[in-house]
């Protein structure tokens, strides 16, 4: 299965995809299981996560990480601090 991607863009990359113009979810401090049907790409406002994959290590990620999760990923997520993101399906 395909890693989860964790990345510190430059204010050009983020220009460049228009991150600006996604959609934003937020999710107060809480474990929950997840599975991507599609990829995500995800910009990171606020908070901090763990994510425990099915098949791997932990990842974490933090304000200004740009993610970028696989389709069909299953996991479980850990917000540690009340999370605020932007994010891209597909």
């Amino acid at each position: 299965m395909s890693k989860i991607i964790v990345e510190k863009p430059s204010a050009d990359q983020l220009a460049s995809l228009g991150v600006k113009s996604w959609p934003t979810w937020s999710k107060e401090v809480s474990q929950f299981p997840w599975r991507f049907s599609t990829q995500e790409i995800a910009y990171i406002l606020e908070g901090e996560v763990t994510v425990q994959p099915a098949d791997g290590e932990p990842v974490s990620f933090t304000v200004g990480d740009l993610v970028t999760f696989p389709a069909g990923l299953s996991c479980v997520w850990h917000v540690k601090k009340p999370l605020r993101k932007h994010y891209q399906l597909g």
